[in-house]
């Protein structure tokens, strides 16, 4: 259980039926049922949907000024700098 604050005042069983009970006359405001859940999980999503093709992460050290020029470009500069590998492979095929 997370630390309460010195001040914290903990509500009582008394007044939180009291609460519930309110709550549970506004139709507004009504709980869903288990059955509700039950429908609304499979539209839950939590974060970005995993891709299809993922990118490995490494540590690769680089001269200061190749990142300094990536990073100059704004958001999005990884992905700038991966392109401009996938371009340099492209255009130098290794043949053994």
């Amino acid at each position: 259980m997370p630390k309460l604050k010195p001040n914290h005042i903990s509500v009582t069983d008394t007044k939180d039926a009291t609460i519930t009970a309110a709550a549970m006359t506004d139709p507004d405001a009504l709980p869903f049922t288990d059955a509700q859940w039950e429908a609304l999980k499979p539209k839950l999503r939590t974060g970005c949907p995993k891709a299809e093709v993922t990118k490995e992460r490494i540590s690769i050290r680089l001269s200061r000024d190749v990142v300094t020029q990536f990073r100059a470009t704004g958001e999005g500069w990884q992905t700038r700098m991966d392109l401009a590998l996938r371009q340099y492979i492209a255009e130098h095929p290794i043949t053994h």
